[in-house]
């Protein structure tokens, strides 16, 4: 992507509209109305038209979400899924003033995009909070557009933090939150008591009732530099998906099993398969849990130990595509190494699904 003379947009946030975020511990207590009226100005909606060759008719989509602006400018935020394959798009200021938008970056893997508003004059920005300090039970409310109701403010607490959605890409955690985020929500910040945004809504829950995800915004900083700069996100990547191997299963089952990460699916063309690395092949529901049985465990990542799926995903996290990786693997009962080459990640089937 073309550079620009602007100052970085992380540099720029450092300044976040002139104010340092609150020190942990410190107690905002302005009215909820006072905390609307200074961060809404930055909240816009968004409409993005898609056109889908594969259907005869009705071949144009259109995706509704919100987004808040970052920089007077109108450089600005959303989810990568309201924006992913659109044809043109439409965003609406608090103002009620409709203009053009582009997308300068998308990561699918944490659901983000950077937009460029086609501003005719410098807008109200939105100031970034940390966080790394959000505790459950902290008061915060989310700002968007759910179902076509512009500019809605819903209110709740965050409900747990460093949540890992099951099947999401990229094991990144997640805000919980019962603040209410419906269609439309999309892309929006969610903003504490303070007036500062800790996160961006992404996801709900159909299964259950005012539970919803946001991406912490701190995860967010540490791309938007990326984003802007070669508009995606380079990540290491060596093709299994998988989880936890709890050894006492071996009791339950009567075969040998170890601690480590289990591989479940080894993908299409990846570094692992080439390595030869086996998948599961029995599915089995062991008190609740279902578990793919069969493949290979991970019980060490170049000599460094991998007892859980949290220390194989920061392990995989911390290479560089190009770097040779050893494995060690556990399989039938023997234990052997396995040699292969991270390489950059793909885009895959499962990125920015339902």
């Amino acid at each position: 992507m073309r550079a620009t003379t602007r100052l970085s947009l992380v540099l720029s946030f450092l300044a976040a509209a002139g104010v340092a975020s609150p020190a942990l511990g410190a107690t905002c207590n302005e009215p909820l109305s006072a905390v609307y009226e200074r961060v809404s100005p930055a909240v816009f909606s968004l409409q993005a038209t898609r056109i889908n060759k594969n259907k005869l008719d009705r071949r144009f989509e259109t995706v509704s979400g919100s987004g808040f602006l970052i920089e007077a400018d109108g450089h600005a935020l959303t989810n990568a899924h309201v924006v992913d394959g659109a044809s043109s798009m439409v965003a609406t200021l608090d103002s009620g003033q409709k203009v053009g938008a582009r997308v300068l970056g998308v990561d699918t893997v944490l659901d983000v995009a950077l937009l460029k508003l086609d501003v005719p004059k410098p807008q109200a920005m939105g100031r970034f909070g940390d966080s790394s300090t959000v505790r459950v039970g902290d008061e915060v409310v989310a700002i968007g557009n759910p179902i076509g109701f512009d500019q809605t403010m819903t209110r709740g607490i965050v409900s747990g933090i460093n949540r890992v959605i099951p099947n999401m890409p990229g094991d990144e955690p997640m805000l919980q939150t019962d603040a209410p985020i419906n269609p439309g929500n999309s892309g929006g910040p969610l903003v504490d008591r303070c007036g500062a945004i800790v996160g961006i809504a992404t996801l709900i829950s159909y299964e259950a009732q005012n539970i919803g995800f946001a991406i912490p915004i701190n995860s967010v900083k540490a791309v938007l530099r990326e984003l802007r700069d070669s508009g995606k996100v380079t990540r290491p990547w060596l093709g299994v998906q998988g989880r936890t191997m709890d050894p006492r299963l071996g009791n339950i089952l009567k075969m040998p099993l170890t601690a480590g990460f289990l591989v479940e699916v080894v993908e299409d063309g990846s570094p692992a398969e080439k390595a030869g690395l086996r998948g599961g092949e029995l599915s089995l529901t062991v008190q609740g849990e279902e578990f793919l049985l069969g493949g290979d465990i991970i019980t060490a990542l170049n000599g460094v130990a991998i007892r859980t799926q949290q220390d194989f995903s920061t392990r995989v996290k911390s290479l560089k595509p190009g770097q040779r990786v050893r494995l060690t693997v556990f399989r039938e009962g023997t234990t052997r190494d396995v040699s292969l080459v991270a390489v950059e990640r793909p885009r895959l089937p499962y990125d920015l699904t339902e």
